[in-house]
């Protein structure tokens, strides 16, 4: 049977001094890069904004990475038996004080790798829907349209169905609705409508804008969907769009209908 004397490394105080100055050395540097990414991806053009943002959680993983490489052989000799006796000590330890924590962390390192959200993307989890703000190891940050701050736990994507909304790009689809009476010339209001969109400020022009139209019992249903030149703009390109369809409407003297209340919900 191992020792613990045998395992745990001669604590001098000049290793006691190295771990301290390299806690201090990880402290700064984390803070140093949760600071610089996010000001580096507002400098620079709007289009390199998602490349850089993304860097942040995988450069965090790196940093503690090599923070555990250099403190561990100072805390214990890393032979291999004291090595295997350490991990599964920690693990039954960590595993029934801190199940949840632990599984959020490892639910963070897979998301990662698989990356169901990163920063910069707008995501539904739940009833929660805003654009990542921040990705961390154990939850990632939310900020809603109504600037809420919301923190979500990485366990919860073992069994939550989450809506990425534009997935790693820089610009996601925005649709406009436009309930009217049956009684107009369905062409003629689609060409408006696809007008609204070309004029708009907030258009990438360089995506495709479609009007879908869907005849109900209770009238006729447009969907206006184009595509903002940045996701950020998004509700205020959706509100441009239905303000000034709504004025090309009714100039055209089409009357909007009164659909149901779950169909405009």
């Amino acid at each position: 049977m191992i020792e613990t004397t045998e395992i745990v490394a001669h604590l001098t105080q000049s290793n006691v001094l190295r771990i301290i100055v390299i806690l201090l050395l990880f402290w700064v540097l984390l803070r140093g890069l949760q600071w610089l990414l996010p000001w580096v991806a507002e400098q620079i053009p709007s289009r390199f904004r998602l490349y850089v943002l993304p860097l942040l959680p995988i450069m965090q993983l790196a940093l503690v990475i090599l923070a555990l490489l250099r403190i561990v052989p100072l805390l214990i000799d890393p032979t291999p038996e004291n090595v295997l006796a350490i991990s599964g000590a920690v693990a039954i330890t960590i595993g029934f004080a801190f199940q949840d924590y632990v599984s959020s962390l490892i639910a963070g390192i897979v998301a990662i790798y698989e990356r169901p959200y990163r920063v910069g993307d707008w995501v539904r989890i739940g009833d929660a829907y805003g654009e990542v703000t921040a990705l961390g190891f154990r939850a990632i940050r939310l900020v809603t349209p109504d600037d809420t701050v919301v923190l979500i736990p990485h366990k919860l994507m073992w069994d939550s169905i989450i809506y990425n909304d534009n997935s790693g790009q820089r610009e996601h689809q925005c649709v406009a609705d436009f309930f009217l009476q049956s009684e107009h010339d369905a062409e003629i209001v689609r060409q408006k409508l696809r007008q609204v969109a070309l004029t708009s400020p907030y258009l990438q022009l360089d995506r495709p804008i479609s009007v879908i139209v869907i005849e109900k019992p209770w009238g006729t249903h447009y969907r206006l969907k184009a595509y903002p030149i940045d996701g950020r703009d998004q509700f205020k390109f959706t509100s441009d769009m239905t303000v000034r369809g709504k004025a090309a409407l009714a100039q055209l003297g089409v009357k909007p209908a009164n659909a149901p209340v779950s169909v405009a919900v």
